[in-house]
This record gives structure tokens, sequence and C-alpha cells, in this order.
């Protein structure tokens, strides 16, 4: 018989409901079953992590850089595989590397880099996110107008691979026709909308054509006006479409997040990072592009003032989601594991259930990370 791992803690959230007397039992980095203690058998060997919450790991789609490495300067599955680390620190037990607007050349080596790590099972890659370079110059951001082009055969042929694992472009619908969107979503690649300045129309023609998700919400896009919606009105007005939220009240003040909470269908909000090098590292300068990026009070920004991703790694997220934007945990802990995990088709993450990947994350009363387990196997927090 196969020896079970036996973890209880003051409650355990499944990714839908809290479950107190319960003890979570795994076994050869599985989920085997969540176990009313007094059902428990007599003399079993039970952990008393002495946790106030166990949850499934978190899920983040957009990470650029992590552990002193960005993905653009240092394409490689070594340079994947520390930023994985980097996260896992915080409760990332899942991430797509990011490789925004680059050279061609820049580009094609991020997706040899995650073929790499897929091929020889670096933890916690489970695909790539390609941000550019079929993006708008009018929303720009921190990415590289120079380097912003129409959607071609060749970046079709590298987004439809089949070594990459789960796979997001962004682009914006200006820059990508509807056949090509159509044909991205047939090859179960996620198009998301972004550094767009598309307005209602457009943008509900892009979904229409199969794009399903929208990158960093109210950033690098027309404004939510009451006579032009835009993106944003068309997301919101949609019960299919995914929304990634930077929560460090950087890229949207905590009381826009809030509202779109509430207005916004509960289920496809997902908490993204958007997050740098600087996670996990002292360093307060580094290099995109060739331009200094400097971090000061938290945010990361060059010359001028121009945002340049974040400072923030998902469980500084989800406190602030609880804390800032008023929403109870178990919404939170959603949008941080559970839904995202949906959105990109990882069936046996984000929640507890038996057969699901045995990624667990320990809680104290503060959202304090006091433990993590990674496949059933314990690592250090």
């Amino acid at each position: 018989m196969t020896a079970c791992t036996i973890l209880t803690a003051d409650r355990i959230f499944d990714g839908d409901m809290f479950h107190e007397e319960t003890a979570l039992v795994l076994a050869e980095g599985r989920i085997v079953a969540l176990t009313a203690l007094g059902d428990l058998p007599s003399g079993a060997s039970v952990t008393h992590t002495g946790a106030a919450v166990l949850c499934p790991g978190f899920v983040d789609w957009q990470v650029n850089g992590g552990g002193g490495v960005l993905f653009n300067e240092t394409p490689t599955a070594d340079g994947a595989a520390a930023m994985a680390r980097a996260h896992l620190a915080f409760g990332t037990t899942a991430l797509l590397p990011t490789i925004i607007t680059d050279h061609e050349a820049v580009t094609e080596a991020a997706a040899e880099a995650i073929s790499n790590a897929l091929r020889t099972g670096h933890p916690g890659i489970v695909g790539i996110h390609f941000e550019g370079p079929h993006l708008s110059v009018e929303k720009c951001g921190v990415h590289d107008p120079g380097l912003f082009r129409p959607l071609c055969p060749a970046d079709m042929r590298r987004y439809t691979r089949r070594d990459l694992g789960k796979v997001v472009v962004t682009l914006a619908p200006e820059n990508a026709s509807h056949a090509d969107i159509e044909t991205l979503a047939a090859h179960d690649v996620i198009v998301s909308l972004g550094h767009t300045n598309a307005d209602y129309e457009t943008a509900h023609a892009a979904f229409r054509a199969g794009a399903s998700a929208v990158t960093h919400v109210f950033n690098a896009m027309a404004s939510l006006h009451h006579r032009k919606p835009g993106l944003i009105g068309a997301a919101m007005e949609r019960a299919d479409i995914w929304c990634g939220l930077i929560a460090d009240g950087h890229h949207v003040h905590a009381a826009v997040l809030k509202m779109l909470m509430a207005a916004g269908p509960v289920d496809r909000m997902t908490l993204v990072t958007d997050a740098m090098s600087t996670v996990g590292v002292s360093a307060d300068t580094f290099s995109l592009n060739g331009r200094t990026v400097t971090r000061a009070n938290g945010r990361l920004t060059v010359a001028g003032g121009t945002l340049a991703g974040s400072d923030l790694d998902m469980m500084s997220a989800v406190r602030f989601t609880v804390h800032h934007c008023g929403q109870p945990l178990e919404r939170a802990l959603q949008m941080a594991s559970r839904n995202p995990a949906r959105m990109l088709g990882l069936t046996d993450r984000g929640r507890f259930a038996p057969g699901a990947r045995a990624d667990i994350l320990a809680l104290d009363s503060a959202l304090n990370l006091t433990g993590i387990w990674l496949g059933g196997e314990p690592v250090a927090p």
C-alpha cells in the first residue's frame, strides 16, 4: 500500500470552499482525498501544520522575471527555471514565463527555452506567454514600438508549436486579422487582447473570432468612458472572457479593482503579477531592451515615469485583494489559483480534488506564507 501524507490546518480551502475539522490526504505527489478528522483511521500519522489555511498553489500567467532574471535578457531554460524558483518562494507553483516585444531572435530563443524546460521537467514551468510584438503604438507602454509588426506566418508557426505547453499570445486586434485569431484559438492558443486602442466594436469582433482574455485590464488600453466603453466595456459585458488584474495599487487603484471585481464574472477574474526581475532580490535597477528600469516605493519605472512591469509577487497580490479591495479570502485565493488554472486548461491544478497535483500552500492568519509543498514534497518558503 502506498504511504500517505496527512496534513491538517484550522481550515482547508479546496479551490471552491473552506472545510473545517478536515484533513488533506496525499500520496505520490497527488491529492487522494479530503477526509473528516473523525474518519481518519486510528493511529494514522498526521502532520499538524499549525496553519490557519491550507490552499492550492498559485498560478500566474504573466511573469516577466524574478530572482534577478528577466526573461527578455536571459531567454534560456535556466533563466526560466530561476524565475520559477523565485516565485515559488511566494506561493506560485505554476507560471508562464513571459517574453515581451523584442527582436525575433530573442522571441525564438524564448520559445526554445520553454521547450527545453518542459522536456527536462523544470518545476513550475507550464508554458509561455508571448506579450507582443503585435501591439498598438498608441498603447505601447514600456514596449519598444519600433519592434511592433503584424502577425506573420513565422509567428503563427511559433505560437502553434506543440512543445510549448500552455501558450498565451497578447495582441492588439489592430495588428492581427480575425482569421489569425481564429487559427490561433483553433490550435488551443489563448488569445488575450492587450496594449490596444481597440474600440468597443473591434473588441467584440475579436472576441467573436476567438480571443478569450484581456491582459492587465485597465493598463495599456483605452479608459472606460460612458460613451466609449472600449475593450474594458466589451470584456465586462461578456461572461466568457478572462481578465488579468495587477493588484499592487500602482497599476490600478484599489477602488477601481473593487468595482471591476464586483461587476465582472466572479469565475473569470485572475490575478497576475506582471513581475520583473526584482522579485525576490534586493537590486533596485535592471536593464530592459537597453533602458534602465528603477525600483522605488514598490514601483518600477523607466525615465519619464512609465511603469515597467511590477515588483509584485502573488502572495502580496492576494493580500492586497483582501485588505484593499475588500474581497473575501476565498475569492482572492480563487483568483490566484483556481481561475487561472481553468483559464490555462490546467485541470489538475488550482484545486484539491482526487488526482490533482499536491501543490499546497500553508498560510497564517495574517496571510503570510508558512509552508509550501510542490508535488507533495515540502520545500522551504
